[in-house]
Order: structure tokens, then sequence, then C-alpha cells
């Protein structure tokens, strides 16, 4: 290149100078361009009588928008004073079109003699290099948006899935969605059926944390030619996207002015409106609003709100699902249970608890019942199973009891050798355990349990002062295996007698058994808390014993009897009966017949036995 002297001893630098791919400027020591590769040239796209000669300062050296940068801030020229190689990319050149092309270099000085003589400068075009830079930054920003956005809805989807009480999931929904979606959230819901109109039901913000119960409460029903953003979302299930503009174009109708109460109250430039849906319902809307300087809401934030109303939508739907079948069950249940009697001076409890399931029903169940003959007879059982069918059966098999047990008189053995024989030959209820006792005394006592144990856990008596033993008496196969298998088992009968004051228990397996408890262990939890509360009413005695005991696994019923002081109801007593039963998981509208006392009194059969 002209401009340099190259010595005869140098043509192969100087090919090297010609050839190499990179731009190459040699300068002075004032700065000025004395030398130039053909690579610069064409990358540059300038002439080399516009280039050598000129300063490399002046001439190239530009900001980001094509500025003049101060000499004094060219660190490449810093060289010259130095005498130290440096580097750079973030700098720009100007091309001979004018346009600007950022360049990635290295200066050395150039030395002679142990003097700086000017600057080697190499140089290449660093767009691609800056462009791919740019654009993966530029996807890495979308990824991780993206990412934000998926856990964000991974997070409600958990969250939506974590509880069936809807108030409290919506309320933990609207302050999951503040601050990364929204500075603030509302959730309205439609009327359900239980209630006759619209209600605000959660509400969070991020600059009022007070706001939330003083917005809640009941809205204006909209019209269906309603044309504000909470209708078109209530009745056409489509999201809105509101501006400063349009929110000030919402029509004079009481939702809107409600709605707009949110806005005065919390502020707001940018909010979307999404219902709360599925393919057969709306349920109510969601919306979220931007405050301050935040940006308004993008399309694809739009897209994300919107699946997660949608996601909302099918929570709320399986929540009332839920609910719907819980009181279904639940109604169900009170019908199949029993109504306790009131007998003399006796004292009857009864509970039932449902395994933590959606149908709340199972094959558990007590019943108590005056015999023909004046007899109280008590029973405790469990028909194989935990749900609808198991209900049926449990039901069947407890009236196929009540039927036989009523028909004719006689032991408990025979009562329940006749149930195997008509639960095999007329049913098709599944195995069952059960105990069946008839209670016998005069008024005023003693009192004589006589009792048969089908494959059932025993019954425990609690005395007066607290003592405690399992009635392990009785003992014979489950019902529906004898008969079936042919296996000629019968059922002993077993029998004593109580004490005055006592507390007699029945109650099904629930209670002392499940996964992490072994039935050992629950069987000497039960004696030592049944123990604790020998001294508490009788109602009190079953509800302290499930807080304490706090079975979940699995149904749990319970029958307690609890004998009067010794000479109570007896002929010269003036006592009066204990009060009505406080509580009966029966249905409230069921009476047990043989409830009057003075109706029925319990017969003492020792003579005749």
């Amino acid at each position: 290149m002209s401009g340099v002297n190259w010595p005869p001893e140098t043509d192969l630098l100087r090919a090297v100078f010609d050839s190499l791919g990179a731009g190459m400027f040699v300068t002075d020591t004032t700065g000025r361009i004395t030398a130039c590769n053909p690579y610069a040239l064409q990358i540059l796209g300038w002439s080399k009588e516009r280039v050598v000669g000129f300063d490399l300062h002046d001439l190239l050296h530009r900001d980001s928008e094509g500025g003049e940068v101060p000499r004094e801030e060219c660190r490449a020229l810093t060289v010259l004073a130095s005498g130290r190689s440096t580097e750079g990319s973030s700098e720009f050149y100007l091309r001979g079109d004018g346009t600007l092309m950022p360049v990635i270099w290295a200066a050395t000085p150039l030395q002679h003699e142990g003097d700086v003589d000017g600057v080697v400068l190499v140089f290449h075009n660093f767009k691609k290099h800056r462009d791919s830079a740019e654009q993966t930054a530029a996807h890495l920003a979308a990824l991780e948006e993206l990412t934000a956005r998926l856990s964000m809805v991974a997070e409600v989807s958990g969250l939506l899935i974590s509880t069936l009480d809807t108030p409290e999931m919506l309320d933990r929904l609207v302050r999951l969605l503040v601050p990364d979606m929204a500075d603030w959230a509302v959730i309205a819901l439609l009327p359900d059926g239980r209630t006759e109109e619209m209600r605000r039901i959660a509400v969070h913000s991020r600059g009022d944390p007070g706001a939330a119960e003083s917005l809640k409460g009941p809205l204006p029903q909209p019209p269906h030619n309603s044309r504000t953003a909470l209708a078109h979302a209530l009745y056409r299930a489509q999201p809105t996207l509101l501006d400063e503009r349009a929110l000030g174009q919402e029509p004079d109708e009481p939702l809107a002015r409600a709605h707009q109460q949110l806005f005065d109250r919390l502020g707001g430039h940018s909010a979307v409106v999404v219902p709360l849906y599925t393919r057969r319902q709306v349920f109510g809307a969601l919306t979220v609003a931007r405050t301050g300087r935040q940006p308004a809401y993008t399309d694809a934030e739009v897209l994300v709100l919107s699946d997660i109303g949608r996601r909302t939508g099918l929570a709320l739907e399986s929540a009332r699902l839920f609910e719907q079948q819980r009181h279904v069950a639940e109604t169900m249940q009170r019908q199949l249970l029993t109504p306790l009697p009131q007998v003399d001076h006796l004292r009857l409890a009864a509970r039932y608890q449902p395994a933590q399931q959606a149908a709340e029903i199972g094959g558990d169940w007590y019943d108590a019942f005056v015999l023909a003959d004046g007899v109280m007879a008590l029973v405790i059982g469990d028909v194989v199973g935990h749900d609808l069918q198991a209900a049926a059966h449990m039901a069947e098999v407890r009236n196929m009891l009540r039927a036989l047990a009523w028909d004719r008189q006689g032991p408990p053995s025979l009562i329940m050798r006749r149930l195997d024989e008509a639960m095999t030959n007329t049913s098709d209820a599944p195995m069952a355990t059960a105990v069946l006792a008839r209670l016998e005394g005069p008024e005023g006592g003693p009192w004589d349990l006589h009792w048969v144990n089908a494959g059932h856990p025993p019954p425990l008596l609690v005395t007066a002062d607290g003592h405690t033993r399992y009635l392990e008496g009785g003992h014979g196969p489950l019902l529906g295996m004898s008969a079936t298998l042919h296996m000629g088992l019968d059922w002993p009968d077993a029998g004593e007698e109580l004490p005055a004051r006592s507390t007699l228990l029945l109650y099904t397996d629930g209670l002392i058994e499940s996964r992490d408890r072994p039935i050992d262990t629950g069987m000497a939890d039960l004696r030592r808390h049944a123990a604790a509360l020998a001294h508490h009413g009788l109602e009190d005695f079953l509800d302290e014993l499930l807080v304490r005991i706090d079975p979940g696994g699995d149904d749990v019923a319970l029958l307690a009897l609890r004998l009067p002081p010794a000479g109570a109801g007896a002929a010269g007593d003036t006592r009066p009966p204990p009060p009505q039963h406080a509580h009966s998981p029966a249905a409230p509208e069921r009476g047990a017949p043989g409830s009057r006392a003075e109706d029925t009194p319990v017969r003492d059969t020792s003579e005749e036995e």
C-alpha cells in the first residue's frame, strides 16, 4: 500500500499486510493514518485517497448515534501516550456511505529503537456478532418472560387445587397475582343458587392493603345488553383490555359505577377484565390493573390472564360440584343414621365422622332401638367399602338386623346367625362386622349387658372412677362368611353386669386404626383418653374423644351409653330423666320409636332367662 516504504526484505510482510482478513490502520504519532490494508477499505467503503493522511479519530470515530466523540475519549489513541496495547468492542466507525459500523478492535504501539512511532490498529466489523448478541439477549429476555409466565400459571394451578373452599381459594389467587401481574386484583362472582346477587368476593391491592373488606360486597346485576367491560366478560366470556380512554367511556350504569369505584379508590391506567368460565358456565370475572409507571398490558399478558381465568373457572366448577355432592351425601347419610331413643334414665349419644373423601359417606353405622319385649338393643357395625354402594349395603344390613331382632326374641347369637344366613341368601352385601347387644334390667338397675361380636373391635367399658377394659367375650366370625363358605361357625353369647354410672362405648375401627397407627396402639390410646374423660358429660365425652384421637383416614361411628346412678328411676325415686339428646348425627326431623321414658320402660328379663 502507498504510504509505507517497504524494504525489499519485507516483501513477505507486505503480502501478509495486504491479504490480512481484518482491517488494519497504521498511524503516526499525531494519529494520522499512514497506511491501510485493502480489507480495511473494503469493509468501511472508503477509497485509499480519502483515508491515508487523514486523522483516524476525526475521520472515523463516532458514538452510537453518529455524533462526534471527544478526542480525549478515543481509547485507540491512548496507546500513543501510554505505550501499552488496548482493545475494545463498543466503538463505531463511520462508513463511506454515512452509515455506522460497530467494530471490535485492538491497538498496539508501533515502536522503533525504543520509541513509539505510531499505532497499529486491527479491527473487524462487529455488526453480525453484535446483532447476534442482541438477538440472543432478546431471546433470553423473551424466554425469561415466558418462564416467569409459565411459573405463574403453574403456581396458580397448584393454588387452585390446594383447597375446595371458594373464598379462601380466590383470596389466595388475587394475592398471588399482585404484584407480579397487577398492582391490584379483584374477583366478582355471579349468583350461584345460594346467593341471589352478584358479589365482589376477593380484593387485594399493593398500594391499599386495607381496601379488601371495604370493597367486598354485593354488586348490581348487569343487564344482558350492557356495554360495560365487566358485562362483556360475563356474558360473552371474552377478555377486555381497558386503558384510561376506555375507562372514561364506560356507560353510566350501576355496575359500571361500581366497577369505576375500584379505579377511583385504587387507581389504574391499564386494566384487564377476564371471565372465570368453563365451556358450560361463566362463574364471574377477574379484574387486574396497573398503576403509576407500570407498563400497559401486552397481548401476551392478556392471553396469560385469560388462561388463568379459564383455570379458575374449572376450579370453581369442581368446588361447586364437590359442595353439591357433599350436600347430597350428607343428607343421605343423615337419613340413613338412626335417631336415638330416650328410655328411662339411660343416656345415649352418637357421632358419625366421615372419611376425608368427597362422598363423605360409607359403610359404618350405629343403631339403638327398643325391642318388642322392652329391651334396649345396641348395634355398631361396618360393611366393607367406603362409598355410596357401601352405604346402600349398610342400610340393607342394618334394616335386616332390625327386622330380625324385632321379629323374634332370642339371644344375640341367634339373631346374628340368622342375619348371616339372610345376607348370604337374600342380599349382595359383602362381608360386615357388627356388635349386637341387649341391655336388660329393672328401672333403677342393676343392668346386664348381653352381646355377641361378629369380627368387630370389642366394646369399651369405662367406669365412673376412670377404670377401663375391653369386653373381649362373644367373638365370632365376620358376617357373610360362615354361611357362604359353609364353615358351620357360630357366635357365642357373652354377658356381664354393668356398674352404675359407667359408660359403654361402641365404635368402628376408624377410631383406633389408620395407616400411621397400628390397631394395638390405637386401642391403648382409646383406653387412655376414655379414662381421662370418664367424668365428662356424655356429649362432651364423645366430642373430646374425637378431638384427642383425631381420626381422619376412615369413617368413624360411635355409640355411647351412660348408665344412671343406682336406684335412679326406681319406685319412689323423684329424680327426672336426663334431658333430650343435645346432638344427633341423624336428620333432625326424624324421631326414634320408644323415645318417651314413661311409654317404654326397659323390661327386666333376667328371671325369664
